[in-house]
């Protein structure tokens, strides 16, 4: 069956994570004849890790890239063949599918590769120093030495160069120690290309490694669009809605469907994180609507479901600050300069001293790490709507209109979002002529 792989953004967040879930069951109910995978690119941090644990959501694989890989080509033989076996037995194999190579086996153990090559060598060095054939060769004296071996999970272009670099018809590959398969010259005439669908973005810069290379075939978002060219028309459902997981709600309902109470759950945990607790400005009657209908059937309040949801942050004192700026961070390059935001929530600043100097120091070099020219951090206090933002030192800094109270830190009282109030802050300090 088909694989179809449901990814949100690099550095997932809950409405990113949850999304993903959510749309799996929904595309899983309406389509059988793919397997619709939710995954991630990036690690959760340790907060998001205990919230999803304390309702009970397992949050999807871990996934490197989709880049074609020597699995998705890889072939695996049908039939084993014994290193003490006569060549004679390969002669009915070789006149109905010709075979550029054959795995051979010593017992159960991996031997080698034989080719045309190694039979033709052979019998050529036999008559060069015998002038005769005497005795019908066992398998195992017939191979040679093989190429270096590949793995399942080296990429489809770096095992196409390597095997185009031998003198082999074919290379091994191996799943660690264990013979998984092999690849002949033929698994390289097309590259394949992963099937994909984006929920919580649509840049091609915020998603999984190697999704230029994939067959995106849906976007499932709600911020600002901007994403990459397509061959065909794809599904695209974009609303300037507070969270991904609303719109997944909203397709459930445009299906004729309700998700079940565990589905319900996971859409309702990133719909009340991504509007924090519905506080956020970006959230619209629809998302309340939304929130409410899945509380009703989770049958909890949403007040008292994000609350238990907030419960579960760790104090920023007691994380690693690159682990917490990276956790939600999101790049953007606008009037050409390279811009990086983050957003932690917590339940309160009035611990914010206790570690303001360490996350200012290691916001410093994630924006050298990343090759920003302005890197910041909000500080969100989702239980009484107000932020505290951290910046590196950048000119344009000083015209955010929010109050300086310390160096490079600002007093945001109401300020929630990134996405509708921050961001267009930035842009605007950028684009101005001050």
């Amino acid at each position: 069956m088909e694989k179809v792989f449901i990814t949100g953004h690099r550095n997932p967040d809950l409405d990113s994570i949850c999304s993903a879930c959510g749309y799996a069951v929904l595309k899983k109910n309406t389509d059988s004849t793919r397997a619709y995978i939710p995954v991630r690119p990036g690690h959760l941090s340790d907060s998001n890790k205990a919230i999803l644990s304390a309702l009970g959501i397992k949050p999807p694989v871990y996934m490197r890239n989709v880049y074609p890989k020597v699995s998705d080509v890889m072939l695996v033989p049908e039939l084993r063949y014994r290193a003490d076996m006569p060549l004679t037995v390969l002669a009915k194999e070789y006149s109905e599918s010709n075979p550029s190579v054959v795995p051979v086996f010593d017992k159960d153990r991996f031997a080698g590769l034989l080719s045309v090559d190694d039979i033709t060598y052979y019998f050529m060095q036999k008559l060069g120093s015998a002038g005769q054939i005497k005795d019908i060769p066992m398998l195992g004296e017939l191979l040679r030495e093989g190429g270096d071996p590949l793995q399942i999970t080296d990429l489809f272009e770096d095992a196409k160069a390597s095997l185009s670099g031998s003198k082999k018809r074919g290379l091994a590959v191996f799943d660690g120690e264990e013979f998984a398969g092999f690849v002949t010259r033929r698994c390289f005439l097309k590259a394949p290309s992963y099937k994909v669908i984006m929920v919580d973005h649509n840049e091609a810069g915020q998603s999984i490694p190697g999704i230029e290379s994939a067959d995106v075939i849906e976007i499932v978002d709600h911020h600002r669009f901007d994403a990459s060219k397509t061959d065909l028309p794809i599904f695209i459902d974009t609303e300037p809605l507070g969270s991904t997981c609303t719109i997944v709600y909203q397709l459930f309902l445009r299906h004729g469907m309700m998700p079940d109470e565990y589905t319900a759950r996971v859409l309702l945990a990133g719909l009340i994180s991504d509007t924090l607790i519905l506080k956020s400005p970006t959230t619209t009657h629809i998302d309340r609507e939304t929130a409410a209908a899945l509380a009703r059937i989770c049958k909890v309040t949403t007040e008292g479901f994000g609350s238990e949801m907030f419960s579960h942050v760790e104090s920023l004192s007691k994380r690693d600050p690159e682990n917490a700026i990276l956790s939600d961070f999101k790049k953007y390059n606008e009037s050409g300069v390279k811009i990086g935001i983050g957003q932690c929530e917590v339940t309160t600043l009035k611990d914010i001293d206790n570690y303001l100097k360490d996350y200012l120091k290691c916001l410093e070099t994630v924006r050298e790490k990343n090759g920003l020219d302005w890197a910041v951090i909000m500080i969100t206090n989702v239980l009484k709507e107000h932020s505290v933002l951290l910046t590196t030192g950048y000119r344009p800094e000083k015209y955010l209109p929010y109050n300086k109270i310390g160096d490079r830190v600002y007093d945001m009282p109401g300020v929630m979002s990134r996405k509708k109030q921050l961001l267009p802050e930035m842009i605007y300090t950028l684009t101005s002529n001050f």
